[in-house]
């Protein structure tokens, strides 16, 4: 059995299991990001619909609206609840944007994968994305890249939302979920790129734990930056919204 396979019967598996319905499957890590390496896991990321009778119960807010399958050196498979994902896209959860964002689909409901990508786009937060990608860059900076000798994927756990940060404050829309395209459109030509690239490379021919010298570009570029974003939320769009639309389309997916 090949990869997709076995990943298309784990998803089978789990509607048997829960009773429940997968109306969106993707890949959310390192090989959605464009990166992988040789051993790489597959990031598998759903949103399902429980049965109608599951919301009618009087205990409905204290089930658990979240299926994990154990993690092992191959698969990382895990889910959230219809309702819980909409009330996060009420919050313009940054995860929940990037799943929707992904080009490594492995199941979808066309008409929820759509109806789900025009409310991303209502709710879609700049101010609230900036604050949660400025805190995770802050956070795996401080845990991450403190030593002389770094896992080069850490760098990414790093580069990464910075540059969805730069991506936000300069207003050109939903943050892309590819890496690269960042990349080349924020950092001009010189070192840093130059050195970006060559660490995307060694990443992808390496292995997961494979570690690389400290780089004084990218640590540059990165104190820099956390220097420079920190306060600069002033001219970021908040929008306005409701439940309305996010009722219907719940109303219509649960099963």
């Amino acid at each position: 059995m090949n990869i997709i396979s076995a990943i298309q019967s784990k998803l089978d598996q789990i509607e048997i299991d829960h009773s429940v319905k997968i109306l969106y499957a993707c890949e959310s890590g390192s090989r959605a990001w464009g990166f992988e390496s040789q051993d790489s896991d597959y990031d598998v990321r759903f949103i399902y619909a429980n049965q109608r009778d599951w919301y009618l119960s009087v205990n409905a807010e204290s089930q658990r609206d979240v299926i994990e399958l154990p993690v092992d050196e191959v698969f990382d498979i895990n889910g959230w609840d219809l309702r819980k994902s909409l009330k996060l896209m009420k919050k313009s959860n940054p995860a929940l944007m990037e799943w929707l964002s992904s080009s490594i689909i492995y199941r979808q409901d066309n008409e929820f994968t759509h109806a789900m990508k025009d409310l991303m786009k209502q709710h879609y937060s700049p101010k609230a994305c900036f604050y949660h990608y400025f805190h995770m860059a802050k956070k795996n900076n401080r845990q991450y890249l403190k030593s002389e000798q770094v896992q080069i994927k850490k760098y990414f756990y790093v580069l990464r939302p910075l540059l969805a940060m730069q991506w936000l404050e300069k207003d050109l829309g939903i943050v892309p979920l590819e890496f690269d395209v960042m990349v080349n459109k924020l950092i001009p030509e010189g070192q840093l790129k130059e050195d970006i690239a060559a660490l995307i490379e060694r990443k992808k021919v390496g292995f997961e734990s494979k570690t690389s010298s400290s780089i004084k570009s990218i640590n540059q570029f990165i104190r820099d930056e956390i220097e420079r974003l920190s306060n600069d939320t002033d001219n970021l769009y908040a929008p306005s919204t409701n439940y309305e639309n996010m009722n219907l389309l719940f109303r219509k997916f649960i099963i």
